[in-house]
């Protein structure tokens, strides 16, 4: 998914004061080991540098000399990359597809709490009401034997999304009671 990797690079750069180069945001993704929690393949990050390079998200500053080969480029994240990064920030943290709902959550501390909460908030509902509406369909559908199955699948959805909820749910509750330090919250004492 192209959102979670452009994502979840322009998030590696704003973690890292704003500039750094490709093989920092390599490492990061590789030690979060972002692959076993998306489809993205870390490799995809050169390939992700250089079209939001491209876009002006991200601006080639200078090449820094490395002892492991050639030189390396230094990018800078623009004020359209910090745009972006927050809009697919917002976009993830309302979204029930996993994928999306994790590369949120990686970053969730980049906004306020208050805001994180109620993305949240509205995803949990927006998950419910589908929920709810996919259980209602059941009824309607064919024999449970008959191809493609799909009272197996409106309950593999449901599940998911009952899941999804239940776990929302429990997000906020620790979100509320202060488990996680936001950008703008000072440090407990």
């Amino acid at each position: 998914m192209a959102s979670v990797i452009r994502l979840l690079v322009l998030g590696v750069f704003r973690k890292h004061g704003g500039t750094t180069h490709g093989y920092a945001v390599h490492r990061q993704l590789a030690e979060w080991k972002v692959e076993t929690w998306t489809s993205v393949k870390v490799g995809s990050i050169y390939h992700a540098l250089k079209q939001l390079t491209k876009e002006g998200k991200l601006r080639a500053i200078a090449t820094e000399e490395s002892p492991e080969g050639p030189g390396r480029t230094i990018y800078e994240l623009t004020e359209n990359g910090e745009a972006e990064f927050f809009v697919l920030l917002e976009q993830a943290l309302s979204s029930f597809d996993l994928e999306q709902l994790g590369a949120g959550v990686a970053f969730m501390e980049e906004l306020r709490l208050e805001r994180v909460v109620e993305l949240l908030k509205g995803s949990l509902k927006r998950a419910r009401k589908n929920r709810e509406l996919l259980d209602g369909l059941a009824p309607t559908v064919a024999n449970r034997s008959d191809p493609p199955h799909t009272k197996d699948l409106l309950e593999l959805w449901s599940g998911h999304l009952s899941a999804t909820a239940s776990w929302t749910t429990d997000l906020i509750r620790r979100l509320e009671v202060g488990e996680y330090q936001f950008r703008d919250e000072n440090p407990p004492n």
